[in-house]
């Protein structure tokens, strides 16, 4: 089950006595509440706990969301926030648009107001509990089985849609609920666009083929990235190869409970210069996955935040050489126990097909 009370009684922690949260985006209200519809809203107070929706969803929402009181939309605003002592209504600014914003406020009673409150909502999910680190692992578990499996189908001649195609028919036939982004599968000279996602180009023999793709697992994403040969790799290619599985090593072996992300960052990020490719390596090193795909910390060169345990988070170096091709390799990794532990169990040594 999922640990919603203690999740909500976090979020209080950090609300001041005289505020309550209102959260609308989907990823927080499944997270302090377990529903599964976006068409909703969350009014979490000290002392109160509502779910709002329409007639569409309520019985789901007495189901799913344990602990809430459930009331229809067409109740009206002013009702709902008169149900509650707070002064001041934190809401979510990344999600809320201005028009929503303008509406909710002329629904207040005189003395409520209105705060931003995104961080607060958002920062509880950074670290996950074992049941979120459980449905984690289990998608990335389809997402090795998935990798393996079209392993024979990476030749030249086969393309690169055909074998995105196939990822998610395997993942979805395993477990997974929905695909964690749009399948990547680029190869040749288009295996240097980090995000190459899949097009109708045939593999020719000898490419670099790069495949960055996830899956869904009870509300749950996962993200791994293998690049492979169709054929015999080349010295250059090789070079390249061996430059980025070093830089992913030891970032991972750096990646501890109270390191700086900011750091990890770096370790990785100096090897790949040192070999000469500082220059092709443009993105972050790696970003925590939950809810969501992107989530916060991130191992990036402006990212300060200290690793704690319960974070889980990518490390994906990646060198890509206009005209020629890219390297990427990405793991997933949660920090336990002061340390990090590898969720993503696929070969790494250069595979050629």
């Amino acid at each position: 089950m999922m640990k919603v009370n203690k999740r909500v009684d976090r979020l209080c922690e950090r609300l001041h006595d005289n505020e309550a949260a209102l959260i609308s985006s989907y990823p927080n209200i499944f997270y302090y509440s377990g529903f599964t519809s976006g068409d909703a809203y969350l009014l979490i107070s000290h002392d109160s706990r509502f779910i709002i929706t329409d007639s569409r969803y309520t019985i789901q929402a007495r189901e799913q969301a344990s602990g809430y009181e459930v009331i229809d939309i067409k109740d009206g605003f002013e009702k709902i926030f008169s149900k509650i002592s707070a002064d001041y209504i934190g809401y979510e600014s990344a999600h809320m648009c201005v028009s929503e914003h303008k509406r909710l406020k002329m629904k207040l009673a005189n003395h409520q107001a209105l705060v931003e409150k995104q961080k607060v909502i958002d920062e509880a999910r950074s670290v996950k509990d074992s049941e979120e680190i459980r449905r984690i692992s289990e998608a990335e578990r389809i997402g090795d089985e998935a990798f393996s499996h079209v392993l024979g189908m990476i030749r030249a001649g086969a393309v690169e849609r055909d074998i995105a195609l196939e990822l998610e028919i395997f993942m979805k036939r395993n477990g997974a609920s929905a695909l964690s982004f749009d399948t990547i599968v680029a190869s040749g000279a288009r295996s240097a666009m980090p995000h190459g996602v899949a097009s109708g180009k045939a593999i020719e023999q000898g490419d670099l083929v790069t495949l960055d793709f996830g899956c869904v697992f009870e509300g749950y994403c996962s993200d791994m990235t293998r690049t492979v040969v169709a054929g015999k790799a080349n010295d250059r290619q090789r070079e390249i190869y061996d430059v980025v599985l070093k830089a992913q090593t030891a970032a991972i072996d750096a990646a501890c409970a109270g390191a700086v992300c900011s750091d990890v960052d770096k370790i990785a990020r100096d090897i790949i210069a040192d070999a000469g490719y500082g220059n092709n390596f443009g993105h972050g090193l790696g970003h925590s996955v939950g809810i969501e795909i992107h989530e916060s910390p991130s191992f990036a060169p402006r990212c300060n935040a200290k690793l704690e345990n319960g974070n889980v988070i990518t490390v994906e170096p990646g060198i890509y050489v206009d005209g020629f091709g890219g390297v990427r390799i990405e793991d997933l990794i949660v920090i336990e126990d002061g340390k990090a532990r590898n969720l993503t169990h696929s070969p790494k040594e250069l595979i050629e097909l």
